[in-house]
């Protein structure tokens, strides 16, 4: 059992759901980044997701785009990301790192993994890698006991859901909506019974559920502690990324080059979300 699969057995017995946190590395720079994480993980998230910076970012919606514009600018590479990632295990949770493919290919799988690992890392989120391309990838995290994390939509076939929850082995990531990531005003809640239909990420959940073991957490467009509590009813995890970049984007000062303050500004609004997980199961 490894760190991350002791936190959602944990999260499990206190009857609530897993809180991760996303950041892309390097936002707003390298060490105010890293204080961004220490801040995530002292104020109650429990695994954190670090990003790592990508030139083509399919799945991301403007907010996170712009702060990844903004990490790049600042020099920040692979070896940066993972240079952060070793430094963030200080803090106590879990580390993944969540990135395209395209960075780790170039990088060398080999390499990739064998450096998180070193750093003690635990995953990695590959949102845009497919099953039948993965098997160098299973292989390779096997290796140096990573866990995998894949991602599944709304709109994936059981039989392909059945064929992405066989290679994940950390948790599977699940859309909770068809589009890239960013601050949403509604998301996945419980079906009502008035509706007609199920929604489609409680279904999502289910389906997995219906097929695998291994952890479901659902993310994108999560934005508010409500919509934390509403998706923790029925998930294992629940995954918040734009509106933690957001906060630290609208709190930058651009006339000053003390990122700390808004860095910080994170700590109460972290503390709502992970107080929304609990007691939801």
């Amino acid at each position: 059992m490894n760190q991350l699969t002791e936190s959602f057995s944990r999260a499990r017995a206190e009857n609530r759901a897993l809180l991760i946190g996303y950041l892309p590395a390097g936002f707003p720079d390298f060490e105010s980044s890293l204080l961004a994480i220490e801040t995530l993980v002292t104020s109650g998230v429990d695994v954190v997701e670090i990003g790592l910076p990508y030139s083509d970012p399919l799945m991301d919606g403007p907010v996170i785009q712009r702060a990844v514009e903004m990490a790049l600018a600042n020099g920040i590479t692979t070896s940066k990301v993972l240079e952060l990632a070793a430094e963030a295990t200080k803090f106590g949770a879990p580390i993944l790192v969540m990135s395209y493919w395209n960075p780790i290919e170039r990088f060398g799988l080999e390499r990739f993994a064998r450096t998180l690992a070193a750093g003690g890392g635990v995953g990695v989120i590959t949102p845009d890698l497919t099953p039948e391309e993965a098997t160098p990838w299973v292989d390779t995290t096997n290796e140096f006991g990573l866990s995998r994390v894949f991602l599944v939509a709304p709109t994936t076939t059981p039989n392909r859901v059945a064929e992405i929850a066989s290679v994940s082995n950390g948790f599977i990531y699940a859309a909770s909506l068809m589009g890239v990531t960013g601050v949403r005003d509604q998301v996945a809640s419980r079906p009502r019974t008035d509706a007609g239909q199920s929604d489609r990420a409680f279904d999502l959940v289910r389906r997995i559920k219906e097929v695998s073991d291994t952890p479901v957490a659902v993310g994108i467009g999560i934005s508010s502690a409500q919509q934390v509590k509403a998706t923790a009813a029925y998930a294992d995890g629940v995954i918040v990324g734009s509106l933690l970049v957001k906060t630290i984007a609208e709190a930058i000062d651009s006339n000053s080059g003390d990122f700390s303050p808004a860095v910080r500004s994170l700590g109460p609004l972290v503390a709502e979300l992970a107080a929304a997980t609990k007691g939801t199961s």
